[in-house]
């Protein structure tokens, strides 16, 4: 049997954090949302100011980041590039930048999604999240 590493609240809320500071810092109203290795979401926060639709996009994107265990980016490039018969992937929702996978040790913790602005901005506000707990 091998040893999984898995997230715990203390985590989850220093990435919130971490990911809050970055997107206040900015002046970017989103949606972070934080989601198990399964796609579960463990944690959503959606700051003042951010459209509601966000709180829909924010988990879709740390859903499809957390399953597929590489950032959205990946995804929407794919599609962006002419293969559009990746949109009937059964249970992908999230094709747009923003998803980040949490990896340690190659294992897959869980995801950041985050949405609000630029796509390439919301990636950053994930990663900085990511950052906090030192992957």
């Amino acid at each position: 049997m091998q040893t999984k590493f898995t997230l715990e609240l203390t985590d989850v809320k220093a990435i919130v954090a971490a990911a809050e500071a970055e997107a206040l810092k900015n002046n970017w109203a989103v949606t972070i949302a934080v989601v198990d290795d399964g796609g579960h979401l463990l944690c959503l926060q959606r700051l003042d100011g951010a459209a509601a639709i966000s709180a829909h996009i924010a988990p879709a994107k740390a859903h499809t980041a957390a399953l597929g265990r590489r950032e959205t980016k990946l995804y929407e490039d794919v599609v962006n590039g002419g293969r559009t018969s990746f949109l009937s992937a059964p249970d992908i929702k999230g094709l747009l930048e923003g998803g980040v996978p949490i990896m340690k040790d190659g294992q897959c913790l869980g995801a950041v999604g985050v949405s609000g602005v630029k796509s390439n901005e919301d990636a950053q506000i994930a990663k900085a999240g990511i950052a906090a707990i030192g992957l």
